[in-house]
């Protein structure tokens, strides 16, 4: 199957897409599962808090609203609509203090990994989630 990078109502898209879509294959299988439909829709915070309001029901900006469509239980196959908003990606990176690079590719790694079943909840599921997060960001290809 494959990985598909869009935009929506933005120019952006990230560079390098070739060794980010061979990073989101090779975690997925990494966790054990078969890489199905994924799609990376980045887009402005405009849309993206619209689509917060009207699917996630939160009246306030995030960085990544993930559609999982998988079905890892049947088939083990991992699929889904991932909408980033690279705006509020560099506004957090920005009050991090990280690269927006870095904080780009976390974002994407976050939502792969909950499309493979991780949570970010509770203090206990973020800090595993933040822990596989950082564990890909080192797989990144250089």
């Amino acid at each position: 199957m494959a990985v598909h990078f869009y935009n929506q109502d933005t120019d952006f898209l990230p560079k390098g897409r070739v060794k980010i879509n061979q990073w989101v294959r090779d975690a997925i299988h990494n966790e054990g599962y078969k890489v199905g439909e994924i799609n990376y829709i980045f887009c402005s915070s405009a849309n993206h808090i619209e689509m917060n309001r009207q699917y996630v029901g939160h009246d306030y900006y995030t960085d990544i609203i993930t559609f999982d469509y998988c079905d890892l239980e049947g088939r083990g196959v991992v699929s889904g609509d991932i909408f980033i908003d690279h705006e509020t990606v560099d506004d957090n990176a920005r009050q991090l203090g990280t690269a927006p690079r870095e904080e780009l590719l976390r974002v994407v790694i976050h939502g792969i990994m909950h499309l493979c079943g991780y949570k970010d909840k509770s203090d206990e599921e973020a800090a595993q989630m933040r822990q596989k997060e950082d564990f890909y960001l080192q797989r990144f290809p250089q």
